[in-house]
């Protein structure tokens, strides 16, 4: 499974009154691991920035004067983000501004046709943790994610936190998932046959991470586990 963790600063609040993007940061994950292949761009806006939005980001128009406009890398964007899942903190408001710049360019495009779906993880936080701040912010407070260097929001930094975020926020999930039997196991693994099943014994490696996962557990619900 391939996954886009996606996030993008912006003019104002509303791609309905006129604001653009500015700034567009992506990161790679494919089977639950980040590649470190990246998106990253800034984008002239061709017009003014709302102050409240300079004091949130930081981006000025000076900054971005010489910066490509969004015809320039929008092709660029979509062939990154193709059959990819995207993976966005408030999606409605990213895809929005996204569609409204794709909106612009009179293709009658949208993100959703370029991708295979789009995940909200701030709708998933809500699921997970209700009646909790679940801000960027308060995620990594609560899953261990350093964001110390997060003096303002930026699309690449925060779609790495993000990244670091989801991750721990699915641990256990989809790791039920187990590889094909076509596959051979890691030749690390001891190998078993019990009436007829293949029996992988756990590593001294796997049995530490799994420790280790164990004392996360733990520590987030404040409780000795039961095993």
């Amino acid at each position: 499974m391939r996954r886009i963790v996606l996030d993008t600063e912006t003019t104002g609040l509303n791609p309905e009154q006129g604001h653009r993007v500015i700034e567009i940061g992506a990161v790679e994950i494919v089977n639950r691991r980040v590649t470190g292949r990246t998106f990253h761009t800034y984008l002239n806006p061709d017009r003014e920035i709302d102050a409240g939005a300079v004091e949130v980001h930081g981006l000025t128009s000076d900054f971005l004067a010489d910066k490509p406009r969004f015809p320039d890398v929008v092709a660029e964007f979509l062939d990154y983000i193709a059959d990819a899942e995207l993976v966005i903190h408030n999606a409605p408001f990213d895809v929005g501004f996204l569609n409204s710049e794709l909106r612009r360019l009179d293709s009658g495009d949208n993100l959703r046709s370029h991708c295979l779906s789009v995940l909200d993880t701030l709708k998933m936080a809500k699921e997970i943790h209700p009646g909790q701040k679940n801000n960027l912010d308060a995620l990594c407070r609560r899953y261990d994610v350093d964001n110390s260097g997060r003096a303002y929001h930026g699309a690449l930094l925060d779609a790495q936190l993000l990244a670091e975020v989801y991750l721990a926020m699915t641990r256990g999930q989809e790791s039920l998932a187990i590889e094909s039997f076509l596959t051979p196991p890691p030749q690390s693994r001891h190998v078993g046959v019990v009436q007829g099943v293949k029996v992988f014994k756990a590593s001294e490696a796997d049995l530490a991470e799994h420790r280790a996962y164990l004392d996360k557990m733990a520590k987030d619900c404040g409780k000795t586990l039961a095993w």
